[in-house]
């Protein structure tokens, strides 16, 4: 039977139109020519629904296991650090010291090797830890940007950086290390209606402070405490205000 799809060769001339056959082919004559194709499809069709439903299980598998981790995590940072000259209690187990957890918390997160844990988290545990380099290391990786976390590694890399200059015995390192933290803290949020503003000026006040600039420290405290801060900052910032009024 000839081909009614087949096409015409433009090198012979031209027919005639060739009689419509009706009847003689049933579905299955119709379909036989097709049937591998078909079979492939629906092969094809199959393997791309598994692997869309297996996929959907790995990723509820992968989320699950990233939650135990980052779970097994925060349960050692939650522990308290027990107060100074308490007997430890061994129904309700803490940490000696804020070094210790930090370290155990850092630990944790090596075993666990999670990366659902910001950066902001880790360096802060790191300066807790008393490894104030590889903080400020952890935090510039992440001082850019307007999200919470990137305004959380800009307030920790200024207090890590004023940390370290506490520590620098040399008068021309400290300053330079003061200065560079309160670059950080104006660089915090620089937002006026962002999330931490308060904050942001708060340290730049500290930071001016610190760095002998008495009527700057306190235009800026008096500015926070014009913003109905959260009662904590506002003490702070009353305690800051009046060892100003006393010098």
């Amino acid at each position: 039977m000839a081909d009614d799809n087949a096409k015409p060769d433009p090198s012979k001339p031209k027919e005639g139109p060739k009689p419509v056959q009706l009847g003689g082919e049933s579905l299955l004559d119709r379909i036989l020519p097709h049937i591998k194709k078909i079979g492939i499809a629906t092969i094809v069709l199959a393997v791309l629904v598994s692997f869309f439903f297996g996929v959907k299980a790995c990723s509820r598998n992968k989320e699950s296991k990233e939650t135990a981790r980052v779970t097994a995590v925060l349960d050692v940072a939650q522990k308290p650090v027990a107060s100074p000259g308490m007997p430890p209690d061994p129904k309700n187990p803490t940490f000696a010291t804020e070094k210790e957890r930090a370290e155990k918390v850092l630990a944790e997160l090596a075993q666990q090797d999670t990366d659902q844990v910001g950066p902001a988290f880790r360096a802060s545990m790191l300066i807790d830890a008393g490894k104030l380099d590889e903080a400020i290391g952890v935090y510039r990786t992440c001082d850019s940007g307007k999200e919470i976390e990137n305004v959380l590694c800009r307030e920790g890399l200024g207090i890590a950086l004023e940390t370290k200059a506490v520590a620098e015995k040399d008068t021309a390192a400290r300053q330079k290390l003061l200065e560079e933290s309160l670059e950080s803290f104006l660089r915090m949020q620089p937002a006026e209606d962002g999330p931490r503003r308060a904050y942001s000026l708060y340290h730049q006040g500290r930071l001016n402070l610190m760095l002998g600039k008495r009527a700057e420290a306190k235009a800026l405290l008096e500015k926070v405490k014009g913003m109905s801060p959260p009662k904590e900052l506002a003490d702070l910032v009353e305690r800051r205000l009046s060892s100003i009024g006393a010098t």
